[in-house]
């Protein structure tokens, strides 16, 4: 057990236009010079991913928040209204409008999954707001309007989950058995991490979230073009449409293990035009700060504040 281990985790909550965000605080208190880190998981995980994370960052002397993202943990909608989307416009705009309430004017965000999107989208979208960027995945602003070219089938294989939620039925199947599938979702994206079977049991509450179904099925079909975003967002969507490039520092890294991402498809280089390195990552899955905290630690601490 490291030193930083011993660093609290304090839940907090904050209101957007939106939501009601819960996060968790990491550290000491943030002076208005400071520059936080802002950590996001992905589906189907949850804050959990990033507690050894989080305590090495606060150790080096960091403050770290980790939000619950819309439709998991203790994150709420403020109105019964609002659309349940999951598109990815959607998602950075929550991490945008997450620091305006915080008062944060600029921060360090790194994340994985839906998390790296929401980072890379935020980094495109609002390169003033974003100091430095971490992505584990490499660039991943989806590109909607070549959604439905077929991949190769090694890879259309490996997105089975994703033409389930196509249908009613795979509506019914997240419903009914979201802990079964999204525990095997974690077995098969990290085959090689012997820690996955606990790490799930701690972060299968969040997935009971009463907005995870809908967020979930709405994310994996508006990718595809199938349904209609919620019309806030599309000014974004039509910006992220154009594939803008990530212009802030970046450390891209690629877990090589990564069951549903081939490590050849977790870069997109081409996509970052300032400073940017690729670390590969042997042996690590894809919940990679779960999987390989220290590296995800490292990375966040070497880019220039």
């Amino acid at each position: 057990m490291t030193a930083s281990s011993h660093v609290p985790h304090e839940l907090h909550r904050v209101a957007t236009p939106v939501l009601e965000i819960a996060y968790r605080r990491t550290g000491g208190r943030r002076r208005k010079t400071d520059t936080p880190v802002i950590l996001l998981h992905g589906f189907p995980y949850d804050v959990r991913a990033y507690d050894e994370v989080a305590r090495l960052l606060a150790g080096a002397g960091r403050q770290v928040l980790t939000p619950y993202l819309r439709g998991y943990g203790p994150t709420r909608f403020l109105a019964e209204d609002t659309p349940r989307s999951g598109q990815q416009a959607a998602l950075a705009q929550d991490l945008v409008e997450f620091m305006d309430a915080l008062g944060i004017r600029r921060a360090v965000v790194a994340g994985y999954d839906w998390g790296g999107r929401a980072a890379c989208a935020a980094a495109v979208l609002w390169p003033e707001r974003i100091h430095g960027l971490v992505t584990a995945g490499g660039y991943t602003v989806q590109d909607i309007a070549r959604a439905m070219e077929p991949a190769a089938p090694e890879a259309e294989h490996r997105y089975w989950y994703q033409h389930y939620f196509h249908s009613e039925r795979g509506r019914r199947g997240l419903e009914q058995n979201r802990e079964e599938l999204c525990k095997l979702l974690w077995r098969l994206w990290s085959p090689t991490w012997p820690e996955a079977e606990q790490a799930f049991a701690a972060s299968a509450p969040s997935l009971h979230n009463p907005d995870f179904v809908d967020v979930a099925i709405h994310s994996y079909r508006h990718r595809y073009g199938l349904v209609a975003g919620d019309p806030r967002y599309q000014a974004l969507e039509d910006r992220l449409a154009e594939l803008p490039p990530v212009t802030v520092p970046t450390v891209v890294l690629v877990g090589e293990e990564n069951g549903v991402i081939p490590a050849a498809d977790q870069t997109g280089t081409e996509h970052f035009t300032g400073s940017c390195e690729v670390r590969t990552l042997p042996g690590v899955g894809h919940n990679v700060p779960q999987e390989a905290p220290a590296a995800f630690a490292a990375a966040i601490l070497e880019l220039p504040l």
